[in-house]
């Protein structure tokens, strides 16, 4: 016998907590799943754009009990030593990932949703009268739910059994890895530092930490050995100023986690059978923009048209198409962008970068502008 229910949120990141807590806040019956447990730490630049933080002021969440950090300028260092430096559009804050999903959890659970974590997804069914059949496996017992709207926030891992068609993704595997560091002074900024296959972030978090978090080609990781710090430390090798950066600090023991195969976006996926919010949509270069905003403004625009859908003021059809063009709107364009900063970024010439900059002040302003989020300006209806 199956479970009725409104609405099943598969992913309890950023994307899945906060979509979750909104359509709980509007009523509808929610439950959120995972396969892993919570709160944990994850492969996140972690961190947060100005855009990112105007959303979570949207959704009502407090920050001031984790007491993030504060960044206003980007510096990006070529392997060469050249660097380029950047204001940034508004105030940035850094926060590491195991306190920002604690806080959305806190919040979605107060709202009223049903969280249950190390739950793997057997199957999903969309049935002739357009609800949906999920089977869920919790340990040894074996769930199942009938619900109205399902919502994939799952990341890259897909559940099983399913596939995204070939064209959406690119062919590049890339590994993603993150620690958290102690005793490195962090002054007021975000530093990408590019290196052979990649690059390496550095960004200030809470409670004095710096987070480093690493986006690099399978090709150039094989070899490099197995832990977290091993991979870091044969990318310092190709940078000469981050291998400086990282040996005045110490890996935090615990935070250090990886995650393989990525597969960077060729254009975005809004629907399959159900719709997808965060990564599950979009996976976007980290140079070229936030993960976290692209998560919380995907998120936000599903719970609208899934509120819509819910409350039957449109039908399944209008609830597949209104979604998907609006998402398909708010980051085909951005995704464009991105790629072609991240093309530009790796190719030959990338070593001119610091002096073009210098000629053009306001180049490197741009770039950053460019591979942002639109601010919401006011609350959404």
């Amino acid at each position: 016998m199956s479970e009725s229910i409104d609405v099943i949120v598969i992913g309890a990141g950023i994307a899945g907590s906060s979509c979750a807590l909104q359509l709980a806040r509007q009523g509808h019956r929610t439950l959120l799943l995972d396969r892993q447990s919570f709160p944990r730490h994850k492969t996140c630049g972690e961190f947060m754009s100005p855009e990112t933080k105007e959303m979570l002021e949207y959704l009502n969440i407090q920050l001031q009990e984790v007491k993030p950090s504060t960044m206003d300028h980007a510096q990006i260092i070529m392997p060469q030593g050249g660097q380029i430096e950047a204001p940034l559009p508004g105030p940035a804050y850094g926060i590491s990932r195991h306190e920002l999903d604690r806080l959305l959890h806190k919040q979605a659970e107060a709202a009223g949703v049903e969280i249950i974590t190390k739950a793997t997804i057997v199957g999903i069914q969309l049935l002739e009268d357009e609800c949906y059949e999920v089977q869920v496996k919790q340990g040894n017992e074996q769930l199942s739910y009938r619900t109205k709207a399902v919502i994939g926030a799952y990341g890259t891992k897909k559940p099983r059994g399913m596939t995204s068609p070939p064209e959406t993704r690119d062919d590049t595997v890339y590994v993603g890895i993150k620690s958290h560091y102690s005793g490195l002074d962090m002054p007021a900024r975000v530093e990408l530092y590019f290196c052979e296959g990649g690059y390496v972030g550095i960004s200030p978090i809470e409670n004095g930490y710096a987070n480093v978090a690493a986006l690099l080609t399978l090709d150039t990781v094989q070899g490099s050995g197995k832990s977290v710090t091993d991979i870091l430390q044969a990318a310092s090798e190709t940078n000469g100023r981050l291998a400086a950066r990282l040996e005045a600090g110490k890996p935090v023991q615990g935070t250090q986690v990886s995650i393989a195969p990525l597969h960077l976006s060729n254009v975005p996926e809004p629907w399959s059978q159900f719709p997808h919010i965060g990564d599950a949509m979009l996976m976007i270069p980290p140079l070229c923009g936030d993960g976290m905003s692209i998560a919380l403004r995907s998120s936000i625009l599903c719970a609208e048209w899934t509120n819509r859908y819910l409350q039957k003021d449109i039908g399944f059809a209008e609830w597949k198409e209104g979604y998907t063009k609006d998402a398909s709107e708010e980051f085909t364009e951005l995704l464009r962008r991105a790629r072609r900063i991240q093309k530009l970024a790796f190719s030959k010439t990338n070593k001119y970068y610091p002096a073009l900059a210098r000629v053009f002040p306001g180049l490197a302003a741009y770039l950053v502008k460019a591979t942002r989020l639109s601010e919401m300006n006011a609350a959404r209806g």
